[in-house]
């Protein structure tokens, strides 16, 4: 369609760059440094073969994919030499009035009459981290949890624990992000999957009253 299509295709390899940035990161976080090691060897892998078919094709020779072929067997070996996935042995202690969630956990919470809000979230989830950053994790919302008693009890979804998902099953989800407000005496509300500081603070505040 004219030359500034070239324009146009160079300046859409920049989300595409940040995509890949995101994804190794998050490769990173779920299998480790080597596991983001042989997510970028593989990357760079095929962009070096894929950069060798577009010199043989402009130059007009046979069979141009033959590159991608080597690629392929330098994928084929970090995956087969890749080190085997770890599970973490315990969850994570409670840092801040946050806590890993568990129904037990939970149903021992209420039992003594516990502000509780759940958020069940994964490293993964674009919106999850939005909410922390707007609402979730500022000051005032956890000053107005702190002063109202509420424990936040976190469900990480990252790896696809079961014990999350049969509990989203059992409240007719299979999705995140998802937050339950529990204030005493009172039946678990479900939150908007977009929250607001202030949502957070008005539930505190009626918690406590």
């Amino acid at each position: 369609p004219g030359p500034w299509m070239l324009t146009f295709r160079r300046i859409l390899a920049l989300p595409m760059l940040l995509t890949t940035v995101g994804l190794l990161w998050l490769l990173g976080r779920q299998g480790g440094t080597a596991a983001m090691t042989a997510g970028a060897l593989a990357a760079l892998s095929i962009a070096v073969g894929l950069w060798w078919v577009g010199l043989r094709q402009q130059a007009g020779r046979s069979r141009s994919w033959l590159p991608l072929s080597a690629s392929a067997l330098a994928i084929a070996l970090l995956i087969v030499t890749a080190p085997p996935r770890t599970v973490a042995a315990a969850p994570a202690p409670a840092i801040g009035g946050i806590e890993p969630f568990t129904e037990k956990r939970l149903a021992e919470l209420r039992s003594a009459g516990t502000p509780v809000f759940v958020d069940f979230t994964a490293d993964w989830c674009l919106t999850c981290k939005v909410n922390e950053k707007v609402a979730i994790e500022r000051p005032e919302t956890r000053a107005a949890f702190g002063k109202a008693g509420v424990v936040t009890l976190r469900g990480d979804w990252t790896n696809g624990d079961p014990t999350i998902t049969r509990f989203l099953a059992r409240q007719g989800r299979n999705s995140i992000p998802f937050y339950l407000f529990v204030a005493p005496g009172k039946s678990p509300e479900i939150m908007p999957q977009l929250l607001t500081s202030r949502m957070l603070i008005e539930r505190a505040v009626d918690a406590k009253t």
